[in-house]
């Protein structure tokens, strides 16, 4: 048996007065006294009355809501970039509905259905990786709502980006292990489609160049780049008995992966072997050795691509010129690869 909602005609029945008097002293209006204010609030917690959201916001024209899809939540920087756009939302009064793609097109598709027929006020997104055409956020924009991505993101889109510089950091990790001495790093990556792996593996190959070590594709493995993808990498690499001083992981779980395999065949790291991965995942401090890495810092990358949407929710321009914010990369140096000491 449902219970009947409570709207805002039974809070006027209960006081006997209009239901046009009851929506303006929820409303705050100065034009009601305050001894009515208390009254009709009293009556709605007593009747447990919930305002309806969505006509409130077809009123106002605002939702006060932001939509954020991500490909997981179940990784450390996708919750900490969420925790840097709820930190510059919730000030203005703003909340987030936060939601995951698991990296399926379709999903990406119904969410933002979904978050549109909810009227968020605009969507902050990572792409997924299977995400090959861009129709549904093309949309998006021609119905003039806000969109900004973030992390993985496309050129193809015509909209405002928040991105690591991923080709520094991909160059940064690659050079430090070349003067620890390394000469033949072998390197993990996702599909070279993806933006953020594609710009890692380029700076991977451009430290080789600039130090005048020659290239060799067969030391770069593609994979999902979860734990398990890392372990099965590197028990490739182990067969094939091609000699390799290192390991440049585009991701820290496809590293701790590599990590569990070299152990489990004795081989001494960073002795043996030399690893560096990419995120600087919470576990990569905890890890025997520790795990060096590349920050993202995705509190600072939520807080701009939040700061990102609010100047084109507030802008009174009717052509937004998309802007591309391009963080700072921050090697993490730990035992993981240093054979130098």
């Amino acid at each position: 048996m449902t219970s009947k909602k409570v709207t805002i005609h039974d809070i006027a029945k209960k006081l006997d007065i209009t239901a046009s008097t009851v929506s303006r002293a929820l409303n705050n209006n100065p034009r009601i006294s305050e001894t009515t204010k208390k009254a009709v609030l009293e009556a709605a917690r007593s009747l447990n009355y919930q305002p309806n959201n969505l006509a409130a916001a077809l009123r106002k024209g605002k939702s006060q809501l932001i939509g954020i899809i991500v490909p997981t939540i179940n990784r450390s920087f996708f919750s900490s970039v969420i925790r840097g756009v709820e930190e510059v939302a919730n000030k203005l009064d703003y909340r987030v509905i936060v939601s995951q793609s698991n990296e399926n097109v379709e999903n990406e598709i119904a969410l933002l259905n979904a978050l549109l027929n909810a009227r968020v006020d605009g969507v902050l997104v990572s792409i997924g990786k299977n995400t090959e055409h861009f129709d549904h956020y093309k949309s998006l924009l021609k119905k003039g709502i806000p969109l900004v991505l973030f992390d993985r993101t496309t050129n193809e889109i015509g909209t405002s980006q928040v991105i690591i510089d991923d080709y520094l950091g991909g160059f940064q990790a690659t050079e430090h292990l070349i003067k620890q001495g390394c000469t033949k790093i072998a390197h993990f990556t996702n599909v070279k489609l993806v933006n953020i792996y594609h710009e890692r593996y380029r700076g991977y190959k451009n430290a080789l160049e600039k130090y005048q070590i020659p290239f060799d594709d067969s030391l770069v493995y593609e994979s999902n780049m979860q734990l398990d993808d890392g372990r099965e990498c590197t028990k490739k690499l182990l067969s094939t008995g091609k000699e390799f001083d290192a390991i440049f992981s585009a991701s820290d779980y496809a590293a701790a992966g590599a990590m569990q395999v070299l152990k489990e065949h004795h081989i001494k790291i960073p002795e043996d072997i030399a690893l560096a991965g990419f995120s600087n995942e919470p576990f990569t401090s905890f890890t025997d050795p520790p795990l060096t890495t590349v920050s993202q810092f995705p509190i600072e990358m939520g807080q701009v691509a939040a700061e990102s949407f609010f100047e084109i929710l507030n802008s009174k321009k009717k052509k937004i010129i998309p802007q591309k914010t391009v963080l700072q990369p921050e090697l993490i140096i730990r035992a993981s690869s240093l054979k130098n000491g």
